[in-house]
C-alpha cells in the first residue's frame, strides 16, 4: 500500500505504520486480543471499551518487553490515532490505569488513500458549531474563520453537508452517536493538531520522485546486472565448516579481552564508580597494562589501531630508519577522515613530503603504484592515496611487524606492563546499580536444613510427661509429634513443660515426609519392647493394656475405662522418681527429641505405663558376628 498524506504526496518514511496496524489487528482478536467489554460513561453504555492497564498488560505479555517499553509503545499507538481515549479526548497518551479507550475504525487510520482535505475539516467544524451552538475552542474558531475565507466559494455546500450529517447522526442511538463523535475528534486531533501539540504526521519536505515506483529496465541496467552475476560466479566459495572454524578461533582468541565475557580489571567503572580502569587504559599512558600489550601481538591491525602501540612501533621504525612509512600512513588517514574542505591542501603537502622526487621523507613504492597516485593527484579527493597507503601498509605488516615483536623494545614494554588486581566493589544505594550475583545454595543443603527444622519442631511438640496413651501406630509414620492429652491434676508435670508455640495435637497425629522412610516413633518402640519383655515373664506382664490391645479396642469400640485405683497419685510419683534415677537425661532417645538435653551414647529409656507402673529394666545385649 502506498502511504500518502493530506496533499497526496508520497510518504515512504511512514512505512512503519503498517507494522503498527498488524499489531492493532492482533490486539482486536476475539481469542488472543485485549479484553473488551461494555462500559458505562455517564448515562451511555459504550460497547467494546477497554482500559489502559489491560492494553499495557497485553503488550508486555505479547511482545515480551518491559513495562516502560510497553508504555512508550502504547503512547505511540495512541498518538497516531489507532486507539483513542473516551474520557479525555485531548490527552493522546495511554494511561496505565482504569481509563477507557476504544480502537479506531480502519476508515480513520493514517494509511488510508483518501486525504484529509480542507473541505472535510470545514464540514466537521461546521457540524460541531451547529451541535455546540457556536461554542468552539479558540483554535477551532480560528480554523473555522480561515476556512470560511479560503473556500468561501463553496461554503453553501459545506453548510448543507454539515446539516445533513448532523440530522443523520441524531437518528442513531446514543452509544453509536457518542462513539462516532469520539472517532472523528480523535482523527482531526491527529491530522489537524491544535497549537502546542506535537504533529506526529509532520516529517519535513516531500520527495520529488516516488521511490516505490517500478523502474523500467534499460540496456545499461541489464548489463550491470549481468556483470554483477559474472563476478559472483568467479568469487571463490568457502565451506561453512571453514567459516565456522574461523569464527570459533577468533572468539577463543579475543574472549580474554572482552569486558562483557571475561570482565575487566581492576573493576568495571560503570558499576563500582572507580575510574582506575580508564586511567590505566588511557590512549598514551606511560605504562600500559599487560593485556593491552599482549593484544598487539595478535595481529598488525590491533597494534596500529592502538595509539600507544603505534607510538611504540614508530620508535622501533625510527631505529630501523623507516619511520616515514608509518608517518605516510598516518597522513593518509588524516586525509581520508579529516576536514573535506582541506583535502586539496593536504594532498599537496603529502606529495611534497613523501612522494615528490628528492622529498625529505621519501617513501619507497613501486613505479606502477606511483603512476596511479600521481595521476589521481590531478583531481584530488579523500581516497586518492589509497593505492600507495595499501602498499605501505602491507610492507609494514609483512616486514617490520614480525621484527618488532622480536625486538627488545616490545619485550621491554611487555616486561614493564602492569597487571592490575581486582578491587572490591563498593556498595551503592543507587537503584540502578548492578547487584552482586551469588550462587544459590545447594538443594541438598536446603533439604537437610528443612529436615532438621522439622525434627526440632517435632521434638518441641513431644509431651514426655504423659503416661503411655493409646495411639494407633501408623504404617507411614516418619516424625512423631506427640499425643493430645489434656492436663489432669494427677499428672506430675506442669503445663509449662509443653511447647507454648503449638497446641496439643490430636490423637494419633503423625506427619509423613515424602522423602523419608517408614519408621515408628522412639517412644512407641520402647513401649512395644517393654511390653514384649513383660509378656515373656516379667512381674508386670498382666497389668495395663498393650499397644496392640489399645489399637484393637479403639477400632472395635470406645476406649475401655480402667478400674479406679486409690493410690494412683503416689504410684505415679514413685514411677516418675524411679524414671529420673534410671537416667532420663542420659537417654539418647529423649536427647534427640528435646533440644535442651545433650545427646548421650549410653543409658536406657524406661517408658511409663498407663497407671505409672514401673516396667522391668531390659538387659543389654551384645551383637556378635
Amino acid at each position: 500500500m502506498t502511504i500518502r498524506h493530506q496533499g497526496q504526496q508520497y510518504r515512504p518514511r511512514m512505512a512503519f505504520l503498517q507494522k503498527i496496524e498488524a499489531l492493532v489487528k492482533d490486539m482486536q482478536s476475539p481469542e488472543t486480543g485485549v479484553r473488551m467489554q461494555n462500559q458505562k460513561i455517564l448515562v451511555t453504555s459504550i460497547p467494546h471499551a477497554m482500559t489502559g492497564s489491560d492494553v499495557l498488560q497485553w503488550l508486555v505479555q505479547r511482545l515480551w518487553i518491559s513495562s516502560l517499553e510497553a508504555q512508550n509503545l502504547g503512547n505511540f499507538i495512541v498518538k497516531y490515532g489507532y486507539i483513542y481515549p473516551l474520557q479525555d479526548p485531548k490527552n493522546l497518551t495511554l494511561k496505565p490505569d482504569g481509563s477507557l479507550y476504544r480502537f479506531q475504525t480502519p476508515y480513520f487510520w493514517p494509511t488510508q488513500q483518501w486525504p484529509a482535505e480542507d473541505t472535510d475539516y470545514a464540514i466537521y467544524l461546521t457540524k460541531r458549531n451547529i451541535k455546540k451552538k457556536g461554542v468552539l475552542e479558540e483554535h477551532e474558531k480560528e480554523n473555522y474563520d480561515f476556512l470560511n475565507k479560503k473556500i468561501n466559494y463553496k461554503w453553501d455546500f459545506v453548510i448543507m453537508q454539515a446539516k445533513e450529517q448532523y440530522r443523520t447522526g441524531k437518528e442513531r442511538n446514543k452509544a453509536d452517536r457518542y462513539a462516532l463523535d469520539c472517532q472523528e475528534k480523535a482523527y482531526w486531533l491527529v491530522h489537524r493538531s491544535p497549537p502546542g501539540m506535537n504533529n506526529v504526521l509532520d516529517y519535513g519536505l516531500d520527495r520529488v520522485t516516488n521511490p516505490n515506483e517500478v523502474q523500467k529496465q534499460t540496456i545499461t541496467a541489464v548489463k550491470k546486472e549481468i556483470m554483477y552475476y559474472q563476478q559472483a560466479l568467479m568469487r571463490s566459495t568457502v565451506k561453512s565448516s571453514v567459516s565456522l572454524g574461523g569464527i570459533v578461533k577468533y572468539s577463543e582468541q579475543f574472549s580474554s579481552n572482552d569486558a562483557i565475557m571475561s570482565g575487566c580489571l581492576p573493576s568495571n567503572p560503570w558499576i563500582t564508580d572507580d575510574t582506575q580502569f580508564w586511567d590505566l587504559n588511557a590512549k598514551l599512558v606511560e605504562v600500559p597494562t599487560k593485556m593491552r600489550v599482549e593484544r598487539w601481538a595478535i595481529n598488525f591491525s590491533e597494534l596500529i589501531r592502538d595509539p600507544k602501540g603505534r607510538q611504540s612501533f614508530q620508535y622501533f621504525l625510527k631505529k630501523e630508519f623507516s619511520g616515514e612509512n608509518l608517518g605516510f600512513w598516518e597522513a593518509c588517514e588524516d586525509l581520508k577522515y579529516g576536514d573535506q574542505s582541506k583535502v586539496k591542501e593536504k594532498a599537496e603537502e603529502i606529495y611534497k613530503l613523501f612522494l615528490a622526487p628528492g622529498a625529505r621523507r621519501w617513501i619507497n613504492i613501486d613505479g606502477k603504484t606511483m603512476d596511479i597516485t600521481v595521476k589521481g593527484l590531478r583531481h584530488p579527493h579523500r581516497y586518492v592515496l589509497d593505492a600507495a597507503q595499501t602498499h605501505i601498509y602491507m610492507l609494514m605488516k609483512k616486514d617490520s611487524y614480525a621484527r618488532y615483536l622480536k625486538s627488545p623494545i616490545y619485550k621491554e614494554m611487555l616486561a614493564k606492563a602492569i597487571e592490575p588486581q581486582e578491587t572490591t566493589k563498593r556498595s551503592s544505594s543507587l537503584p540502578f546499580m548492578r547487584r552482586h550475583l551469588r550462587s544459590s545454595p545447594s538443594p541438598v543443603i536446603l533439604r537437610q536444613l528443612e529436615e532438621e527444622a522439622k525434627a526440632r519442631e517435632a521434638a518441641n511438640t513431644v509431651d514426655i510427661t504423659q503416661p503411655g496413651q493409646p495411639a494407633a501406630p501408623s504404617p507411614h509414620l516418619a516424625v512423631y509429634t506427640g499425643t493430645c492429652v489434656p492436663p489432669s491434676p494427677s499428672s506430675p508435670f506442669s503445663s509449662s513443660c509443653r511447647s507454648p508455640r503449638k497446641p496439643f495435637p490430636s490423637p494419633g497425629r503423625f506427619m509423613r515426609r515424602p522423602s523419608s522412610t517408614v519408621c515408628p516413633s522412639p517412644i512407641t518402640v520402647a513401649l512395644e519392647g517393654s511390653e514384649q519383655k513383660g509378656e515373656a515373664g516379667g512381674p508386670g506382664a498382666g497389668q495395663g493394656p498393650s499397644n496392640t490391645d489399645t489399637s484393637e479396642a479403639s477400632a472395635d469400640g470406645p476406649w475401655p475405662q480402667p478400674p479406679p485405683r486409690a493410690p494412683l497419685k503416689s504410684r505415679v510419683a514413685l514411677s516418675f522418681s524411679s524414671f529420673l534415677r534410671r537416667g532420663c537425661l542420659a537417654s539418647p532417645v529423649f536427647a534427640r527429641l528435646s533440644p535442651n538435653c545433650p545427646p548421650m551414647s549410653h543409658g536406657k529409656v524406661q517408658p511409663l505405663g498407663e497407671v505409672g507402673q514401673q516396667l522391668p529394666r531390659l538387659k543389654s545385649r551384645r551383637v556378635t558376628k
